[in-house]
């Protein structure tokens, strides 16, 4: 029998039933029975079970008309949640939208071949890294080159995603390129084609090559191995994917949204959490991207979910060349002006965490639910509850990578 959700009656469709959350409530404990944990899967574990609930305190609301009160618990803000997301992307874009250029946008996709995926669970801060580094290199390379088309610095962005839509490991980079590059001298835009970035099987070798070069520098494959990798690596192009330009800075706006503050996996996708197992949807890449559903046991969801946490401090967004955070207060003015544009990237005001919850949601906090004149008001702090969160003794712990 499905096990009673601990939400009640499944509230609007903008609300989904089910929760990652909810499954490590319900199964957290057996998960940890049978699996050494690292202190960083712990930390995921607890911030999103006590996630808006009294572990972490909060306030309490009254509506100044009728009465009603509502408690209002606090975000764990971890960047694994699926819940604490919505909030940190809507903020992100806000502040990005004024550095957007009035040109079409590359979308270009780099993807590490799956023999490396132990090496890199193992020592996700290095690879990662490698992967990174590798990849801005390559395309800066090729933007330099006149030979590609410009000749210039190019600027883009990277964002890191770990998964597939099965929640395996599938480590690749979305980086999304401004068709054109700055001049070396700074006095010209040199635009790139409208249906053409660069040549993607170049982009492979060349992106296999430099990820190899820092693989052999940072000696973390024992001499015995490298060989035998390398073979492997060598043995098949690496896969690059290159997606024809967009234009408009609300689409650009929008595509972003999509990939920048993503975790492995949506609350929207979970279908059911019954008997032990959860079934979740998931696109079809080879069957026309069509919707279908995967049941997988309780524990191996978790496991795959915790797959795709992040070294402490990573930074899964980075900018480069002429976006760059040492060369942007310089270069994107001057694109700017060469664009037909204020030199002056315009300054976005903040908006308050409610404001952005009406404008994502629809609903406006501050009115009343109960009645349609009341607003609400906060009247008390509620404090953190100690609440145990898990109730078995913990188990030897791992040092997290």
């Amino acid at each position: 029998m499905p096990a009673a959700h601990p939400h009640g009656a499944a509230g609007p469709a903008s609300r989904p039933r089910w929760e990652v959350a909810d499954v490590l409530r319900l199964h957290a404990d057996g998960y940890r029975r049978s699996h050494p944990l690292p202190s960083a899967h712990l930390k995921i574990m607890q911030a999103l079970t006590a996630c808006r609930t009294p572990a972490l305190g909060g306030h309490l609301e009254r509506c100044g008309g009728c009465g009603f009160e509502r408690r209002a618990y606090n975000s764990c803000r971890n960047r694994h949640c699926p819940k604490c997301q919505s909030l940190a992307k809507a903020r992100w874009l806000e502040a990005r939208s004024a550095e957007l250029l009035p040109v079409g946008y590359f979308h270009v996709v780099f993807t590490l071949p799956h023999v490396l995926n132990p090496l890199i669970l193992r020592n996700k801060a290095v690879f990662l890294k490698m992967l990174f580094d590798a990849v801005g290199q390559t395309l800066l390379q090729f933007g330099r080159n006149p030979k590609n088309g410009l000749g210039g610095k190019i600027g883009f962005l990277a964002v890191l995603h770990t998964w597939d839509q099965k929640l395996s490991d599938h480590f690749h980079l979305h980086c999304l390129v401004p068709a054109g590059a700055l001049s070396p001298d700074g006095q010209r835009w040199i635009a790139a084609r409208s249906d053409f970035l660069f040549p993607v099987k170049a982009l492979s070798r060349v992106f296999r090559g430099k990820f190899v070069a820092f693989l052999r520098e940072a000696g973390v494959v024992p001499a015995d191995d490298l060989a035998a990798l390398l073979a492997q690596l060598y043995a098949k192009d690496w896969v690059v994917y290159s997606k024809p330009p967009f234009g408009g800075p609300a689409k650009v706006l929008d595509y972003l949204g999509r990939y920048t503050h993503r975790v492995a996996i949506s609350n929207h996708r979970i279908r059911s959490v019954a008997d032990g197992k959860v079934t979740f949807s998931y696109r079809d890449r080879a069957d026309g991207d069509s919707l279908k559903a995967l049941t997988l046991p309780a524990e191996e969801f978790i496991r795959r979910f915790l797959l795709h946490s992040l070294p402490r401090s990573f930074k899964r967004i980075r900018h480069f060349g002429f976006l760059a955070n040492r060369a942007k207060a310089r270069d994107l003015p001057r694109c700017r002006q060469l664009l037909g544009l204020p030199a002056d990237v315009p300054k976005t005001e903040p908006v308050c965490a409610r404001e952005q919850l009406r404008q994502l949601t629809g609903r406006d906090l501050d009115r009343c639910p109960a009645c349609p004149t009341g607003l609400m008001v906060v009247v008390a702090e509620l404090p953190k509850l100690a609440i145990p969160l898990f109730t078995l003794p913990t188990p030897p712990r791992l040092d997290s990578s």
